[in-house]
């Protein structure tokens, strides 16, 4: 069954198609399709509040467009989120409004916490089974979500207004770094030592120029030496030196600040980067509906 999952950030709007089955009691994933557009809607709301014309008439044209990708594919079972930007910009609500009557797609603006709670699912398998406890970290534009994960279960979550733009448009709010700490004490364990697992692109992209294997966690040490090659290095240069796309080459030196932080305040030694997002546990969670869906048919046909 093909699913389609639509996440508009604070950085950039993605659309991911995958193909979803399950074979003897396991999920089989097959990523059909990726595409993702720096709209960066977050450049307006994180200054004034609200979100341009400009930027809304982008945005519209970029939702016409993945619906009519989503009807060639003849999908139908998809979810479109919208995260921090929408959710914070005075006139979001109108916009979501308008969306919809001009695109025939329904934004749905989410909680930081259901944020965590979507990107929860992806946590599973053999992979994360090991783990005994694990400090999830995702780093956006506008937000970033931190859950504690102890023996797969999720035991405590919180959203707080870091992000990679916010912080480049000096938007982060007095006291949130002390509102990271105190989540910190809670779930700090000397006897239980925690690695952290972090999500988006920028960690991703780290992650990749550190060449580490896939499944192998990347030590904090060389998280910190390419955060500070990077920084070094003037922002027209690093596109070209570290294979950079224009719309990362600013937001990936905040996003190692708020990653090597957290690891820091935590006494994480080592970050895991399973490569996984917002998008992807959308499509999982349309996958269990969808088997709901179906097993509700066959009981009304029974």
């Amino acid at each position: 069954m093909r699913f389609g999952a639509i996440d508009i950030g604070s950085n950039a709007a993605r659309l991911l198609v995958k193909d979803v089955r399950q074979k003897e009691g396991v999920i089989i994933e097959q990523k059909i399709s990726f595409i993702r557009l720096p709209i960066r809607l977050g450049e307006d709301v994180f200054e004034t509040g609200y979100i341009s014309e400009a930027k809304e008439a982008s945005l519209l044209k970029t939702l016409k467009g993945f619906r009519y990708l989503l009807e060639a594919q003849g999908i139908e079972w998809f979810r479109a989120c919208a995260t921090s930007s929408i959710r914070e910009a005075k006139n979001g609500e109108a916009i979501v409004q308008r969306i919809e009557q001009d695109s025939g797609i329904r934004l749905e603006c989410i909680s930081g916490q259901q944020e965590a709670d979507i990107i929860f699912q992806n946590f599973r398998g053999p992979l994360f089974e090991k783990i005994k406890d694990a400090l999830y970290i995702d780093v956006g534009g506008g937000s970033t979500e931190l859950t504690l994960l102890r023996e797969g279960k999720k035991v405590r979550s919180q959203s707080f207004q870091l992000g990679t733009l916010r912080a480049l448009k000096g938007g982060i709010p007095d006291g949130e770094w002390d509102a990271v700490k105190s989540f910190v004490d809670h779930i700090r364990n000397p006897q239980s030592p925690v690695i952290a697992v972090g999500t988006g692109g920028n960690i991703n992209r780290y992650h990749r120029l550190s060449r580490v294997e896939r499944n192998v966690p990347m030590s904090i040490d060389a998280l910190r030496d390419w955060h500070q090659l990077i920084q070094a290095c003037p922002l027209q240069n690093r596109m070209r030196t570290f294979g950079l796309k224009p719309d990362r080459a600013d937001v990936i030196v905040p996003a190692g600040e708020i990653y090597i932080q957290v690891m820091e305040l935590t006494g994480c030694s080592e970050i895991l980067v399973p490569k996984v997002g917002l998008s992807d546990g959308m499509i999982l969670g349309l996958w269990e509906a969808y088997l709901a869906d179906q097993e509700a048919r066959k009981v009304s046909l029974a």
